[in-house]
């Protein structure tokens, strides 16, 4: 019985798991993925909590056997980062992690705090697809801006002998990518072009630019009413999507990459 029990859970998992790669149809999401994590205000409160996030994104996609890559990484004054952008590279992986655009909040008792006491941070996630040169899309070079600078991350004693790292501007949007983790002001100016390719891509996806906020990344108000998701570690431990009520008490499994049940969830709203 032990064994016939076993059998019908594994098939009953088989199942979820088709209905909801039925539900990943839109052109992209069988795509890679490019996301952004920044943190709201806060300082070094918030730069933690990206990376924290930034950990359990790594992990989740090490769960699914998906590559992360990292394109640029900012890091923080003290602790945490001020800015990172990562490509994961699997089938679906723009599918899945689109359900995770938006602002994550914190609350806990502060590391860096000598009193103890509670703190809240905030910290968003970006994404977009990784599209490559069979997508059609314009950029004409007086739409944007070219910015070299010294690069400031990992890489090898040779990454900060000469302004390496690109930053795009798209003027006409405000979008702003950039890459410096190549190893050539060549190679990162393809990837940063192909960064804004993907965001560019998903506007005209939307098809509404009155949500242009939402694909730029550019959360005006990283803070208090306008999160999608809520990690609660004192005093008591929960997560808590705000857009599906779904709530996972072990906060730990979580943080450790466990986010197929909320993503899962949100794309079941998304069907019409």
């Amino acid at each position: 019985m032990e064994g016939f029990a076993e059998a019908i859970n594994e098939l009953s998992e088989k199942l979820d798991r088709f209905r909801v790669e039925t539900l990943l149809s839109g052109e992209y999401d069988s795509n890679n993925a490019i996301i952004s994590l920044h943190p709201g205000a806060g300082g070094t409160e918030s730069q933690d909590w990206a990376e924290m996030l930034l950990r359990m994104y790594t992990r989740w996609a090490e769960k699914k056997g998906y590559k992360v890559k990292t394109l640029d990484l900012q890091p923080g004054d003290v602790a945490g980062i001020k800015s990172v952008t990562l490509l994961i590279e699997g089938v679906n992986a723009y599918g899945y992690l689109k359900t995770e655009r938006g602002v994550h909040r914190l609350v806990r008792i502060s590391p860096f705090d000598s009193s103890g006491r509670r703190h809240t941070s905030f910290a968003s996630l970006d994404v977009s697809p990784e599209v490559d040169e069979t997508v059609e899309i314009e950029i004409l070079p007086d739409d944007i801006r070219i910015d070299t600078f010294r690069a400031s991350g990992a890489g090898g004693q040779h990454i900060n002998k000469t302004d390496s790292a690109i930053r795009i501007t798209h003027l006409k949007t405000g979008i702003v990518v950039q890459c410096q983790n190549e190893r050539s002001q060549h190679q990162n100016k393809e990837v940063a072009m192909g960064m804004l390719k993907g965001k560019l891509v998903e506007i005209l996806e939307q098809e509404k630019m009155d949500r242009l906020e939402d694909i730029k990344g550019d959360y005006s108000q990283i803070a208090w009413g306008s999160q999608i998701r809520s990690y609660v570690f004192h005093p008591y431990t929960m997560v808590k999507d705000h857009r599906t009520n779904v709530e996972i008490g072990n906060v730990a499994s979580v943080m450790d990459g466990e986010l197929d049940s909320f993503m899962n969830a949100y794309l079941n709203t998304m069907v019409v």
